[in-house]
């Protein structure tokens, strides 16, 4: 099927975006406004604040495919932007954080530890690779491409579910190890 005029239209933003997203996020990661000499207090409240989005995100993605498997477009349709809503959030509230804030390190020892650095690196390397894959199908969806749009949500939906799920996952792991 051939791509709509909308998809056309975005396409060169939404590679853009999937680009300079994981770009700015990784430099801004290594960027410590305290270090730096800013006097900034650490915001050290928001991890279980964005451990919590994320929660809510992969709940409402649930919500969402439970609404289109009952043909209610519209409640799917805004469900999709709240978790897209909830997602801009935790990215700016995760940046915030490591930008005020010490990085913690997970502190558990043997077979934990490495269950905690697989769920860690593919929940970073996935959260990258989902946000072409969210804007795409997106666009379809709004676009009127619902064919496309379908194809692309069984594959967008489980990496996203993936991404959000395990955000919490590696919040409970390594939140015992925060110094408040």
């Amino acid at each position: 099927m051939a791509m709509t005029e909308e998809e056309k239209k975005y396409k060169g933003i939404i590679w853009t975006l999937s680009v300079i997203i994981p770009v700015a996020v990784a430099a801004l990661f290594g960027i410590n406004l305290r270090k730096l000499g800013y006097d900034v207090e650490p915001l050290s409240f928001l991890p279980p604040i964005y451990a919590t989005i994320n929660g809510l995100t992969a709940v409402l993605l649930f919500a969402a495919v439970a609404a289109i498997k009952k043909n209610k477009v519209k409640l799917h349709e805004t469900l999709i932007k709240v978790c897209m809503l909830c997602s801009s959030l935790f990215l700016i509230m995760y940046v915030a954080y490591h930008m005020t804030s010490d990085s913690t390190p997970f502190g558990g020892d043997g077979t934990i530890r490495y269950v905690y650095f697989f769920i860690l690196i593919t929940h970073i390397v996935l959260s990258i690779i989902i946000i072409p894959f969210v804007l795409f199908t997106f666009v379809r969806g709004i676009a009127g491409a619902y064919e496309r749009h379908k194809r692309l949500a069984r594959i967008t939906y489980p990496m996203w579910m993936y991404v959000a799920v395990t955000g919490v996952i590696v919040y409970l792991m390594i939140a015992p190890y925060y110094v408040h």
